[in-house]
């Protein structure tokens, strides 16, 4: 009778279970330097969660559920107490985010690893990450800026642009980009006239201008945000005249500066993590019809990073940060079916039965070496106040 009892106690237990929300940290920097952003990212990854739940196929019935938390892009110390906070108040199991490289690494190492929880970042792209102490939990699926310093280097020496004054963010990410386009750059036969910091949240950037006008440079290189210090700087170029052509990392792609200061900027050009193809333009139309801005940068990989968190979860058969661990490369990459947006009941379904996915999702998915993507980028030109696409790298 004992042992009757004891079954049907945990028959009951792993019927309430099944019943369960199961919680998803989306932490990004919902205040700070990209917050004109992160609302269409978040609202991206919560697209692929609410299409996990409404088909009806993850795992008996579990739904997920994304829980916000601020990691306000630039303070570590706060977004570790958010990351803490995911976790002692609200039991998550996987991190979607976080976003900007500087709070990612520092929740990682704080938080993430002390407590086995895995990450996945739609944005975090400080080549540093690549070897940071991970014990298997971090993914991203924005490339390293390792690449996207030599393709942003490829595209000026295209131009036949030879000199280059750059300004970076004085964090993890911008020092990165601009060690990674300097050492590209002059390897390409271009030259640095200099590189200098800028801090964020300034309200007068002429000295830095200053600085990088006498150097001299065919155009400025902006590495920083586009809602706080490299938006100043290039205001603080423009009313100056210092410079009036600036090439632009993925930090500065979004609209709120471009409706501020895209008619001066133009022949300004830029690139960002971007993706062409079916499975782009089966995010961009899910997006659509579920009010969703997906035009918006790093939204796709938002997209991607909550869905293979999702398809890991049901590859392990559980809804656990092991699980997710574990499987989140092999639902990332061949051999299986390939799964678009869209397609996440079916995907659900083929592991269900044993299969397997070749996730390619809205930003092509393949994941390499440690976890990270190999991505592409969208080359761009400010035209009449938009950003139009030359071409894909």
């Amino acid at each position: 009778m004992k042992k009757l009892l004891l079954a049907s106690a945990a028959s009951l237990i792993a019927g309430t279970a099944a019943a369960e929300d199961v919680p998803i940290g989306i932490i990004l920097g919902f205040t700070g330097p990209i917050e004109s952003l992160t609302p269409m990212m978040a609202e991206s990854a919560e697209l692929a969660l609410t299409e996990v739940n409404e088909s009806g196929n993850f795992l008996d019935g579990m739904t997920l559920e994304p829980v916000r938390a601020d990691s306000t892009c630039i303070d570590s110390a706060a977004a570790t107490a958010a990351a803490e906070r995911l976790i002692s108040d609200d039991e998550i199991v996987a991190i979607m985010g976080a976003d900007c490289s500087g709070v990612t690494g520092a929740i990682l190492s704080n938080v993430a690893v002390p407590n086995g929880i895995p990450m996945v970042s739609p944005s975090a792209t400080s080549p540093g990450l690549s070897t940071a102490e991970d014990e298997g939990l971090f993914f991203r699926t924005a490339p390293s800026d390792a690449r996207q310093g030599a393709v942003i280097a490829e595209i000026l020496i295209d131009r036949d642009i030879e000199e280059v004054a750059v300004t970076y963010t004085n964090n993890d990410y911008g020092k990165g980009l601009a060690d990674s386009f300097q050492a590209s750059f002059e390897e390409m036969g271009g030259s640095v006239t200099l590189a200098a910091p800028h801090e964020d949240g300034k309200a007068d950037y002429s000295a830095e201008v200053g600085a990088l006008a006498s150097a001299g440079g065919e155009v400025l290189a902006v590495f920083g945000y586009s809602d706080q210090g490299g938006r100043g700087m290039i205001r603080a170029a423009l009313d100056s005249g210092a410079f009036d052509t600036f090439v632009m990392g993925d930090g500065m792609y979004g609209d709120a500066m471009l409706e501020e200061l895209g008619q001066d900027m133009e022949g300004s050009f830029g690139a960002v993590p971007w993706a062409e193809g079916e499975g782009t333009e089966a995010f961009s139309a899910l997006a659509e019809e579920a009010g969703v801005n997906g035009e918006s940068s790093f939204t796709r990989e938002s997209y991607d990073a909550a869905a293979l968190i999702a398809l890991a979860m049901m590859a392990g058969g559980e809804a656990t940060s092991e699980a997710v661990a574990e499987n989140l490369m092999d639902v990332a990459n061949e051999p299986g079916e390939k799964i678009l947006p869209g397609e996440l009941g079916r995907a659900l379904e083929i592991l269900a039965e044993g299969g397997e996915v070749d996730y390619v999702g809205a930003s092509n998915v393949e994941l390499i070496g440690p976890g990270e993507a190999s991505g592409t980028y969208r080359e761009y030109n400010v035209t009449d106040g938009t950003q139009e696409t030359v071409k894909f790298h």
